[in-house]
């Protein structure tokens, strides 16, 4: 029993259809993955090489957080497959509902400490 654990598999267990969604699959990881470290270096080319206004760089580095945080979200977190009702809905809630706590809360620090 013990020889055969060391002798390679001679069929997969998955399908054909199986290994080609996965292969998809993995593909599209990889190509986001690609894409959002392009993202960070691209918002760290923008604060290294002081080029761009400080006006426009806060602004521009947190519009790339978003993009990266959905992206992060859908791909990474699987949240983008067809089964992903429930933390579809769980999760657009506790952003609708901590969105106008955070932009109170900073509107409140901001009035109280100027």
């Amino acid at each position: 029993m013990a020889e055969e654990l060391s002798k390679p598999f001679d069929k997969s267990a998955m399908t054909l259809q199986e290994r080609a969604e996965h292969s998809k699959e993995t593909r599209i990881q990889i190509i986001s993955f690609a894409f959002m470290i392009g993202l960070t270096v691209l918002s760290f080319l923008a604060v290294g090489t002081e080029v761009l206004a400080t006006g426009f760089v806060v602004p521009f580095i947190l519009l790339l957080g978003v993009i990266q945080f959905f992206l992060q979200l859908f791909y990474f977190m699987h949240l983008k497959d067809k089964d992903h009702g429930w933390p579809n809905m769980l999760f657009s809630s506790g952003l609708v509902l901590s969105a106008p706590v955070v932009i109170s809360l900073i509107l409140l620090l901001g009035i109280v400490k100027w």
